[in-house]
């Protein structure tokens, strides 16, 4: 099928700003692609510091440095669920490795927060800054020199992100990522969204809550609403960086267990192949980076990629804008409602037909690039496969050929929208997004005066003395980049969604960003020029009229006067929770549309 005019279009424009840069990014790919011998070059000091702690088999094999040897980066630690489960990955793997001929290492370790555990503390302001964090540790622990590829344990928020861009410095490498699969479901969603939102009411107390919250998030694995973690993993497969069908298979099962075997045979045999294609460096090309897109509007993925996707990209030499987007968004049709935008959670998209399903679908109607190169070789064909254990052996059978549950996931020929779920807004108070999945038809126009609020708390308690009773636009500046390091407001989610269940109509406009977890409510984020750079958003008063028509992707003060004011500043406070050590992090960092990033 040939590709959709209009995507063919933006990967064109896509490629032609990205020429020199892109030019440039290879050749220097291409001068650090080595031969698998070039450890026998190094001084007997320098093998005997790598291979000191391994055991004697591995060591005689790294020492005659013909045999393949992993460089892993691990993002294990037992305080998020998702990645409490790569606790025995090292051990498990490098057993693999064994088997395959080759050896592995733990080359580093990275920082892995959690969103979760940080929504709406001070932690939250070293959320987004630590993707830059992760990228600068896997590239140190690749830069012992002593890698022909690396393996990539990730899979929440920031994390996979910063392994991307750490491993693309490091594109001469092959380099595969692999999941640990979500945790089984818990309570229904919507049961979930309602114990949220009663107690924001004050209907129940907090104990009830606790229970509400650990009836969902109750064991090892992912959480399973289609949060930024769920979204990173959709994205590295629809981008050929791990297995088909790898993304949405529980921990602790035999086929996640053949699935994590499959992996180091197939990093160990691109390995061997030494082929230039091969490398991430040139598997990750603008094609996939469209993908990538593609995947993330069809799905209704998390706004975070907004922001990661251009970061990510950047690394290799490739420039995305936030119209690339807007403009894929026309013509990709919505293809899933999971959890915050439907009662389903990625466990039953997984069972409906999950990504092989969505991704075949994509393809038969010309919407995805087919002519890529994976970590399985040419072809997003590869990827409409999904994984089976038949008699205790991994094999590739075909995907289904049809949703199993309409309510879930659609075909391109039935989708629940014709377009995407992202839209980029433009007018007198700037630049933003809005993800408009979960929005009904009714809210996707809201004109209401502005009420100013300068931290999230301020609006929770006005929302507590009812003072809240009324259509508004909720204005959240002082939240961005260079400010506080962009932290997620989420946390005001169930008071904005009660609200609107009152019949009110409620929007929120920000540089802060929401999450992937953002939902029903209009929310314009990531707006920039943000505050703490003077933009129009610092001069908003309460009382404002403000415009937010996400039909038009228009974001306008209809209060005229106001973008002719003084814009205001606002002290940060941050001397503690570590966030003062990134104060040379924030005056460093890039504008929202170019990811907010400093590398």
């Amino acid at each position: 099928m040939q590709i959709n005019k209009k995507i063919q279009e933006v990967t064109d424009r896509i490629k032609k700003r990205s020429e020199q840069t892109r030019v440039a990014y290879l050749r220097k790919v291409e001068a650090n692609f080595k031969p698998l011998t070039y450890r026998s070059g190094l001084s007997c000091g320098n093998l005997a510091h790598a291979f000191a702690g391994c055991s004697e088999h591995d060591k005689t094999q790294i020492a005659e440095g013909t045999a393949p040897n992993i460089g892993l980066i691990t993002a294990y630690n037992d305080m998020l669920s998702a990645h409490k489960t790569y606790e025995d990955y090292p051990k498990q793997l490098r057993l693999f490795a064994n088997d395959y001929g080759a050896t592995l290492q733990v080359a580093g370790a990275t920082p892995a927060m959690c969103d979760g555990v940080t929504q709406g503390k001070e932690g939250m302001d070293l959320s987004l800054l630590s993707r830059e964090i992760i990228a600068y540790s896997t590239a140190i622990g690749l830069s012992h020199d002593v890698f022909d590829g690396s393996m990539n344990l990730g899979i929440c928020d920031k994390i996979v992100p910063g392994l991307v861009m750490g491993n693309l410095s490091f594109g001469h490498l092959p380099s595969i990522f692999v999941p640990g699969g979500p945790m089984e479901s818990g309570i229904p969603n919507e049961e979930k969204a309602r114990i949220r939102q009663l107690f924001a009411e004050g209907k129940i107390g907090r104990d009830e809550l606790l229970k509400g919250e650990s009836d969902s998030y109750h064991s090892p694995g992912t959480c399973t609403f289609y949060g930024t973690a769920n979204s990173n993993q959709m994205l590295m497969e629809i981008m050929g960086l791990q297995l088909p069908g790898s993304s949405f298979v529980n921990p602790g099962t035999e086929l996640r267990t053949a699935l994590n075997k499959e992996a180091v045979r197939v990093l160990v045999s691109n390995i061997i192949g030494r082929r230039l294609e091969q490398t991430l460096g040139f598997q990750y090309d603008e094609h996939a980076v469209v993908n990538g897109i593609i995947g993330l509007l069809a799905t209704g993925g998390s706004t975070n990629h907004v922001l990661h996707i251009p970061a990510m990209a950047r690394l290799a030499g490739i420039q995305v804008t936030w119209d690339d987007f807007s403009d894929l968004s026309e013509v990709v049709p919505l293809l899933c409602r999971i959890y915050p935008n439907g009662a389903a959670d990625v466990n039953h998209f997984h069972a409906s037909g999950g990504m092989s399903f969505m991704i075949g679908s994509l393809l038969e109607k010309g919407l995805l690039h087919e002519d890529v190169t994976t970590i399985l070789g040419k072809g997003l064909g590869l990827y409409t496969k999904e994984p089976k254990l038949i008699k205790g052996e991994l094999l590739y059978v075909e995907g289904a050929n049809q949703s199993l549950n309409q309510s879930i996931l659609r075909s391109v020929d039935e989708p629940f929208s014709p377009s995407g779920g992202i839209k980029v807004l433009k007018g007198n108070l700037g630049t933003s997004v809005i993800k408009t999945s979960a929005v009904s038809e009714e809210q996707l126009i809201i004109e209401a005066k502005a009420v100013v609020f300068d931290d999230q708390d301020d609006l929770l308690a006005a929302f507590k003395r009812d003072e809240l009773n009324m259509d508004f636009v909720a204005v959240l500046p002082f939240q961005g980049p260079k400010q506080k390091g962009m932290p997620e407001l989420h946390k005001l989610t169930p008071s904005l969604t009660v609200l609107q269940k009152r019949g009110y109509k409620v929007a929120l406009v920000t540089d802060g960003r929401m999450s992937g977890a953002s939902g029903k409510v209009p929310s314009a984020i990531h707006l920039y020029p943000e505050a703490a750079e003077g933009g129009p958003i610092s001069k908003i008063k309460t009382g404002d009229l403000i415009r937010l028509d996400a039909i038009k992707g228009e974001l306008t003060c209809l209060t005229v006067s106001a973008i002719e004011r003084e814009g205001r500043s606002l002290a940060y406070e941050h001397a503690s929770h570590g966030r003062d050590l990134f104060s040379g992090l924030r005056s460093l960092i890039s504008n929202s549309e170019s990811g907010a990033g400093i590398i």
